[in-house]
């Protein structure tokens, strides 16, 4: 450990990567390397290019997939904490990532193409995050239904994914249903799979082969 202006520095063991984090980002969690081993899987077999995380904190769930399947990675973030111990990881880890910082709807270009896209995003509604005082707000606050960053992810996935990719997306134990609903909307995506977690769940999309886009 190590002490830096915003308190101490933390090191956890992240399925092998060493991954750096402090009080102000979401303390990486051991089940969670799960979504970064089903990931790994989708990569091997999705079309050409690269690979997307969105709300990717610090790195860890992003940074361990493409070490199992190596490929470019473009991570976003809002939190400037999160971004640049993202890229203390990744230098740690010995991976190139193309950190964006900002919003994700205005980090990416409208023509940007990934193969896969691994979303993380906040999943607590906003009457629940009491429940959880170790984590920042900001890293864990979904909005009064849980699904406000869910759904600003799947705007994204719709909008950047290849045909024939997957996407990757963690949502709270009882949301699955909800966010199937949700992608129902999107003519293209449909959902695949879901696995239930020790915390949380996992919700495969994928993108049809020679499905247009919605607009």
């Amino acid at each position: 450990m190590s002490a830096t202006a915003h308190g101490t520095a933390r090191v956890a063991d992240f399925d092998g990567l060493q991954i750096e984090y402090d009080d102000r980002v979401l303390q990486p969690r051991p089940w969670t390397a799960e979504q970064s081993r089903w990931a790994a899987e989708l990569i091997r077999s999705a079309p050409p290019g690269p690979v997307l995380e969105l709300c990717s904190g610090v790195g860890h769930i992003g940074l361990l997939a493409v070490s199992l399947a190596p490929r470019s990675l473009v991570c976003v973030d809002a939190d400037a904490g999160a971004c640049a111990y993202l890229r203390r990881n990744a230098a740690h880890a010995g991976i190139r990532v193309d950190v964006r910082e900002g919003l994700m709807d205005e980090v990416l270009d409208a023509d940007e193409r990934f193969a896969v896209v691994i979303a993380d995003p906040p999943w607590v509604t906003s009457d629940d995050v009491g429940r959880y005082p170790e984590d920042p707000l900001l890293a864990i606050d979904g909005g009064p239904d849980g699904l406000d960053l869910v759904r600003a992810c799947l705007e994204v996935i719709d909008d950047h994914l290849v045909e024939g990719g997957h996407a990757l997306l963690q949502t709270g134990p009882d949301q699955p249903d909800a966010v199937t609903a949700l992608v129902a909307a999107y003519d293209a995506l449909t959902v695949r799979e879901v696995r239930l977690q020790e915390r949380g769940a996992l919700v495969r999309i994928d993108r049809a082969v020679g499905a247009g886009r919605t607009d």
